[in-house]
């Protein structure tokens, strides 16, 4: 409408330049063409506008119209796509159902042929065909298991009685093949004397023997039921290890019974090494065969249980040998030295192989173990109770038995070092001493780590423990000889003797690298028994000394004098008291040499007492003679020895 009034504002402007008449009436005749011309435009250009507006209203009623048929048919078709896409699930669900319907079929229409194989068995039909077709059958059960239609129950307890029944067969078969395959027993000796390995299962027994325990674990698992293959292992091949190692058992029984029973006990005597060995290369064969057969978490239970009896039989065995022990501490004590080491090395040995049995072996070793540790301190008591109870001592002073008995004891214990240097630290140093003994903790207790000392030497715990017996034994000998030898000279020997019995036992033999540098303890007592045996030279010597009399102007000079000057510068008085010393000497010196050649003395002890006789006697009577021989002017009435013959007479002491 605008646009109009503005063209016809236009059209109506009158013009306002003058043009001459002819020119004008042309101009004026064309500008009113050209203004009727742009009036018919502008008509036209109205006409459409009009149209224009009216064609706009037309389309916005349209709209108005559409949105509310739109909103019209989201309100219906809402709820019908809801409901089309909900019988779309429901059908594909019908669809699942009946396919696995017919899945379900298919093992029902072929349950024939399944229960033929199963009732065939895996000998006919051959393992694996066996193992394929329970298989199917399981797969078939969870199936139907899971479809958990009502239709299906019948089928799956058909299914599930031929799943019971193939297990049972494949039990049976087990069974069958590795009772083939186990014989009763072997014989031991004739593998451990060839050197030869403990024998083993069939490689494709054992591959056979894997399938089914493989299958009867893994279906036992998903039915809730026990896979009876370990049992059935254990039952069969425990009596096959017990039978077998029993005779070895027995044997090492027997052995420890001697003909003599006061003998002692020598290494390697008993059976009980043998029996170790065979049980320890039996056990890591049957060992090979559980790692071959079961998965590694069943190795263990497995393995233990099938070595369970064998077990028993070594505790029974043990048992006796430790009673036996006990019972003869004082010449057995080394079977359980023994015992310990071999059935230690055995844990150990299958500890590292196995990592099993260490436990076991520990509480079947430990009531001989601690009568090896009881035996030391009860053997240090038996010596001196032996000594103790002696009835008399010999009256020449030899030694007594009881000093070669208790250093046999100590030889023999060292041919058992590396075991008893084990009980030595688990005691500790001066752990097998009574009042230790009774004051430290129970033997049933267990052992910390503290109870250590993990930088002890074994070794030089046994030096100690044989130097507290030698010391209590020579103690012990001292006390009673003082209690029933008196004299002095007779207590000498006897302990000198004993001391020399002593170093002797450990000179000859391998107490003598462990003691050699540690005798400090047999020097004092050898010095002991000199002092107590040369006792008497403080008598002799009293009659070789002078008597000086301060009162006089001229005293006997100590260094050389001539006899003969001496004894006649003497008075008669002096002179008879000189000649009474040699007399008393003579007595008392031929007393002594007597009664020294009637004791019982070892060659040592002989040389040993009679240098020291020697050194403090002749000294003092040379001198003595220098000055005083003539006093009988060499007939021999009261010097009766002069320094040749005494020399010889000392030197006939020490041989």
């Amino acid at each position: 409408m605008e646009a109009t009034g503005s063209l016809s504002g236009i059209a109506r402007r009158p013009l306002r330049w003058a043009l001459p008449k002819q020119h004008a009436a042309m101009a004026l005749g064309l500008h009113q063409a050209l203004d009727e011309e742009a009036r018919a435009e502008v008509d036209v250009l109205n006409s459409r506008l009009d149209k224009t507006t009216q064609l706009t209203k037309k389309i916005q009623a349209c709209l108005g119209r559409l949105d509310a048929s739109g909103q019209s048919v989201r309100e219906v078709a809402g709820p019908l796509s809801g409901e089309t896409k909900r019988l779309q699930l429901v059908g594909d669900n019908v669809d699942a159902v009946l396919a696995a319907i017919g899945r379900l079929r298919q093992p029902a229409d072929s349950k024939e042929g399944e229960e033929q194989i199963i009732r065939a068995g895996p000998d006919k039909v051959g393992l694996s065909n066996y193992l394929a077709s329970i298989k199917r059958l399981s797969r078939s059960h969870a199936d139907m298991q899971a479809s958990n239609l009502r239709a299906n129950q019948h089928t799956m307890a058909d299914l599930i009685r031929l799943i019971k029944a193939g297990n049972a067969q494949l039990e049976g078969y087990f069974d069958k093949l590795l009772r083939g395959e186990t014989p009763r027993t072997v014989e031991p000796l004739h593998f451990i004397t060839k050197d030869k390995p403990f024998p083993v299962l069939p490689q494709d027994k054992i591959a056979r023997l894997g399938l089914i325990h493989s299958y009867l674990s893994s279906s036992g698992q998903a039915m809730g039921i026990d896979a009876p293959a370990a049992k059935i292992y254990a039952d069969i091949r425990a009596p096959y290890l017990s039978s077998s190692l029993a005779n070895l058992a027995a044997a090492s029984v027997n052995t420890a019974k001697k003909k003599n029973p006061g003998a002692m006990y020598r290494a390697g005597t008993n059976g009980i090494g043998t029996y170790a060995q065979a049980m320890e290369g039996m056990f890591m064969s049957e060992y090979d065969n559980i790692c071959s057969i079961f998965t590694r978490d069943d190795w263990g239970n497995v393995f233990q249980s099938t070595c369970q009896a064998a077990l028993n039989e070594l505790a029974r065995t043990v048992r006796e040998l430790n009673a036996h022990i006990k019972a003869h501490l004082s010449t057995d004590c080394y079977l359980a030295y023994e015992v310990t080491e071999i059935l230690s090395a055995m844990s150990g040995n299958l500890d590292a192989r196995t990592g099993e049995l260490k436990t076991s072996l520990a509480a079947i070793l430990k009531p001989i173990r601690e009568t090896a540790k009881s035996s030391l301190s009860e053997l240090l008591e038996e010596t001196k109770r032996k000594v103790g109870t002696l009835q008399g001592l010999p009256s020449d002073g030899a030694p007594t038995p009881v000093v070669s008995e208790t250093m046999q004891r100590l030889q023999a214990m060292a041919e058992f070092l590396r075991p008893i240097s084990g009980i030595m630290i688990s005691l500790g140093d001066g752990g097998w001493k009574a009042n230790m003994a009774q004051s430290g903790r129970s033997a049933d207790a267990i052992p910390s780590l503290a109870s250590f000392d993990v930088g002890a030497d074994g070794r030089d715990l046994f030096a100690h423990y044989c130097l507290d017996t030698i010391e209590a034994l020579l103690s012990a000998l001292d006390q009673k000889a003082r209690a029933v030898l008196r004299a002095k000279s007779l207590i000498g020997v006897f302990i000198a003797n004993n001391v020399v019995i002593v170093q002797r036992a450990i000179r000859d033999s391998d107490l003598n690298s462990l003691l050699e540098s540690r005798l400090d303890l047999l020097d004092q007592w050898r010095k002991k028994a000199t002092a107590s045996y040369t006792d008497i030279c403080k008598d002799l010597s009293v009659y070789l000394f002078d008597t000086i009399h301060t009162n006089r102007p001229q005293r006997p000079t100590s260094g050389q004098a001539d006899s003969a000057s001496v004894v006649k510068g003497l008075s008669g008085k002096d002179k008879d008291k000189i000649k009474e010393k040699f007399s008393q000497f003579n007595s008392a010196f031929d007393d002594m040499v007597s009664k020294h050649r009637s004791y019982h003395m070892e060659r040592e002890v002989r040389s040993m007492f009679g240098e020291d006789i020697r050194q403090k006697l002749q000294p003092l009577y040379d001198r003595f003679w220098d000055r005083y021989h003539e006093i009988d002017k060499g007939k021999g009435k009261y010097v009766k020895y002069d320094k040749s013959a005494i020399a010889a007479v000392f030197l006939s002491l020490a041989s």
